[in-house]
């Protein structure tokens, strides 16, 4: 079954709004026969009939199970194609109880409508147009968005932004394919309106574009998927504080007791407009530890190898010693973005002696010396908003292109559109390369057409079923 007939003859319904009690529940149903559902199980009040149903005008009256009214509320009509999923779509409001919500979506199965799938409204919209597969990766991500930086990424001007982009290249790529046809077929008749050295400007250009789209990734990822961010360091040196800080609440237990932290604690938090997947671990020391604490330290470990960002904690009233060593030591074989933290207390803030300065700043220029990205010298209990802000700026000026405005910009966001730019990038590249040796030019249009497909996978226009089934596997029903 393809894409394109897959839903032919079917009716789908289900509850769009979240399960549970609330004031109003949304019952919606898609297909051919929407219209003819909702005359079974809805009946206007006053004298208005259903073939005068104003369209997107709602109309009040009784909703009906097994031909007795179970509730009142009202009605909207969307008339295909000018609905959300592109058929005829109705959309049925009542009291939001759990048990006469479930009702009213029996009596529309009752009446001819199945259950929708995950995502099948949304699925739906895809296969007849009225989204591509890129703004409905965006609406998904609106959905489960944590944080404004996700939101203003996942509306609709910036989804807009994007698409653009990708059709623009499309439509270059389209021309240029069109020129370097013509020149095949027809070589003797000087059809292509591009001689061989617009044709090569024309590839480069788009691949230019191409890459420009690549390089917004990264900061795509950092807002939408987030950065795994590892905070590390011995016991006691301010791990669980500074854990506690970005989450926003106690999550972890902080005490003077070393080993306090026996586990891993995680967390999505929001630092700026960056995500971060943020992991408070167990202090790591060497000397002799009880099995449970050992465990904790061996998972600490496993975390660092796996990290892109590494806040690595240290105590700036001393110098560095043999189990800081060996954690930096672990750091630098990764390839974890590393922010040194030296931390302070609040008499060190407002008092620092000559010896704790000097040790802050020789530490800092080992840190420095040993690949660390950034130091910062913080005192977290005392000054939580100060070092909630210097360690923000820092990762956004990390992870984040300081060139993009997030919700204003085209921004790539997910790894399905980076690995399609990608291969569009290196067909492009081959492409070009072809031309300046002088390759036929079949060999040339061939490249610039696998081009165009991994454009056309970004939007949707040539992707595989199994694709197209995992990204709407991760919607809700009802959407």
């Amino acid at each position: 079954m393809t894409l394109s007939n897959m839903f032919y003859g079917t009716t789908i319904a289900a509850i769009s709004t979240p399960p549970g009690k609330g004031g109003v529940a949304v019952i919606r149903i898609s297909g051919a026969d929407a219209i003819k559902i909702a005359e079974k199980i809805f009946r206007p009040r006053g004298k208005k009939a259903f073939e005068k149903i104003i369209p997107r005008m709602q109309i009040y009256g009784d909703i009906l199970h097994s031909e007795e009214q179970i509730d009142d509320g009202l009605l909207t009509y969307f008339p295909a194609p000018n609905s959300y999923t592109g058929e005829d779509v109705v959309e049925i409001s009542c009291h939001g109880g759990i048990l006469v919500t479930k009702m009213v979506l029996e009596s529309a199965f009752v009446a001819g409508a199945v259950p929708a799938d995950r995502g099948e409204f949304t699925k739906r919209a895809f296969v007849n147009g009225k989204l591509t597969l890129t703004e409905t990766e965006a609406i998904s991500m609106l959905l489960e968005a944590e944080s404004a930086a996700q939101v203003k990424l996942s509306r609709e001007k910036s989804r807009a932004k994007l698409k653009s982009a990708t059709e623009e290249i499309r439509a270059d790529l389209v021309s240029t394919l069109s020129s370097v046809f013509a020149r095949i077929d027809y070589p003797d008749e000087d059809l292509g309106e591009m001689t061989s050295g617009e044709v090569l400007a024309s590839v480069l250009a788009a691949k230019s574009k191409v890459e420009e789209l690549i390089s917004t990734y990264k900061t795509g990822k950092a807002v939408m998927l987030g950065v795994p961010t590892v905070i590390c360091g011995k016991p006691n040196v301010g791990k669980s504080t500074l854990y506690n800080l970005l989450v926003g609440e106690d999550a972890a237990i902080v005490t003077d007791i070393p080993g306090t932290t026996r586990d891993v604690l995680e967390k999505n938090v929001p630092l700026g407009n960056v995500m971060l997947k943020l992991y408070d671990t167990a202090g790591i020391r060497e000397g002799k530890v009880d099995t449970v604490e050992a465990i904790g330290i061996k998972r600490s470990m496993e975390r660092i190898e796996t990290a892109e960002l590494a806040l690595a904690l240290f105590d700036s009233n001393s110098e560095l010693d043999s189990e800081d060593l060996k954690i930096i030591e672990s750091l630098v074989k990764t390839s974890a973005v590393k922010i040194g933290i030296l931390t302070k207390n609040a008499e060190n803030v407002n008092n620092t002696s000559q010896k704790s300065e000097y040790t802050c700043t020789k530490n800092e220029k080992t840190l420095l010396e040993m690949g660390f990205e950034k130091v910062l010298k913080i005192s977290v209990k005392e000054r939580a908003d100060d070092a909630r802000l210097q360690l923000s700026r820092i990762v956004e000026a990390l992870f984040c292109d300081e060139k993009i405005t997030i919700g204003e910009d085209a921004v790539v966001s997910s790894a399905r559109q980076y690995a399609a730019l990608v291969k569009a990038a290196n067909y492009l590249s081959t492409a070009a390369d072809a031309i300046k040796i002088g390759l036929p030019e079949d060999a040339v249009s061939s490249d610039v057409e696998l081009a165009l497909g991994a454009i056309s996978e970004l939007d949707g226009r040539a992707v595989s079923e199994e694709i197209v089934s995992d990204i709407f596997a991760k919607f809700c029903v009802g959407k």
